[in-house]
């Protein structure tokens, strides 16, 4: 059985081209699901629904699971049975028949433009490393690109006459981003300087260790982390709460949910449509605060 959930996990970031973050919620999911059925004493191959309607009762009640991840599990799970019938290894796939459950409401959490200029304002930009992390900082919110994604960014990649960069996404869809004066400036700087002091191993990535090698998804997070240190924001940083800075302030700025949609990779507006509510809340917000008669003096 472990050959071949690692046979799927190969599948997933070779054929799917999914981060190494994605494929390793994936494997717990996984496990998680096969010592519930080693425990129960059932056959992976051998499942009906009322088996797994009890694994999420399980999930729900014992493990205290969200509505959220155990929607998440679910989507691991039906994934990796869809490949055991593709594989022939089983006849039908049982987690077609679940539903997801309701989610809960939680909106991505995002960064104020004062909060992003602050984070901006850390690295030292006269060391090869202050740089690179410089750089790291503003292409992530100048083109909202995913954390895996930015790491595999090579210099062949970036078109600097028209300031596109081609990035290769989810399910080895290819798409280009821009960037703008910000990045451009950080990114001639870094390129002048701090890239060729890192670059001891003639990388053809942009993003390097200070060992010359590639900079890793974990890397990134622990940068990521070092900055939100040196700050006075009292926030948790992720690679993701940029990029969703990125997509609210576009739409702060007016720009289409088709178009932000695009820019974020998204397969589907579905996955775009939850900034709609940040920016829909903020102008709620503005509302009240600003319209004279919105709400009556006390």
């Amino acid at each position: 059985m472990n050959k071949l959930i690692e046979n799927y996990l190969d599948y997933l970031k070779i054929e799917k081209n999914y981060s190494d973050y994605t494929v390793d919620n994936y494997r717990q999911d996984i496990i998680e699901f096969m010592n519930y059925l080693e425990k129960e004493s059932l056959n992976f191959k051998d499942l009906s629904y009322d088996d797994i309607r009890f694994f999420l009762m399980n999930l729900k009640d014992e493990k205290k699971d969200t509505n959220s991840t155990i929607d998440r599990k679910l989507s691991s799970l039906r994934s990796f049975y869809r490949y055991l019938v593709n594989e022939k290894i089983i006849k039908t796939n049982v987690f077609s028949l679940v539903t997801g459950l309701k989610k809960d409401k939680k909106l991505p959490r995002y960064f104020e433009y004062n909060e992003l200029e602050e984070l901006f304002n850390i690295p030292n930009k006269t060391s090869p490393l202050g740089q690179r992390d410089s750089l790291l900082l503003e292409m992530l919110y100048a083109t909202g690109v995913r954390v895996f994604e930015l790491v595999n960014i090579k210099l062949t990649d970036i078109n600097q006459t028209n300031s596109t960069i081609l990035i290769l996404g989810k399910g080895n869809k290819e798409r280009f981003v821009n960037y703008g004066e910000y990045c451009k400036e950080a990114l001639d700087t870094y390129l002048s300087y701090g890239y060729n002091i890192l670059n001891t191993k003639k990388s053809p990535y942009l993003f390097l260790n200070n060992n010359g090698g590639k900079l890793t998804e974990r890397g990134v997070r622990y940068i990521l982390d070092k900055i939100i240190k040196e700050s006075s924001l009292k926030k948790n940083i992720s690679p993701h709460m940029i990029r969703h800075s990125f997509a609210t302030h576009l739409l702060n700025e007016g720009c289409d949910l088709t178009t932000v949609q695009k820019l974020l990779g998204h397969e589907s507006i579905k996955a775009t449509q939850i900034y709609t509510h940040l920016t829909a809340d903020r102008l709620k917000d503005v509302y009240y605060h600003s319209f004279p008669r919105a709400k009556k003096d006390k």
